[in-house]
């Protein structure tokens, strides 16, 4: 039986994924054994979120094909970077809500 090139690269595409699958498979492991450990609040929010993006980072290039295409690798960048700057614009609104509105007193 022969096999095509097709084939070959369909077959290989999978066992990169399935790896990839494993990978974060053992990634949250690692966040559940992290839960577990009797370490300060500040430790484990380190350790979690340094797990969690590369979870997050792992996902997109491989499962959302950002390793294939550059320009939407550079579009999901940018719009990522606009987001967490717009988030950050809106936080010191959320202080009005505890303290009131200072120009009313």
């Amino acid at each position: 039986m022969m096999t095509t090139a097709a084939d070959s690269k369909h077959s290989t595409g999978m066992g990169k994924d399935l790896i990839v699958y494993v990978c974060l498979l053992a990634l949250a492991g690692i966040q559940f054994f992290i839960a577990y450990q009797n370490i300060s609040t500040s430790q484990m929010f380190v350790r979690m979120l340094s797990v969690a993006v590369i979870e997050a980072g792992l996902a997109l290039l491989f499962f959302m094909h950002l390793s294939e295409n550059r320009g939407l690798k550079w579009f999901v960048l940018i719009f990522t970077v606009a987001v967490v700057f717009g988030m950050q614009y809106g936080w010191s609104d959320s202080f009005r809500l505890l303290d009131g509105v200072p120009w009313a007193h």
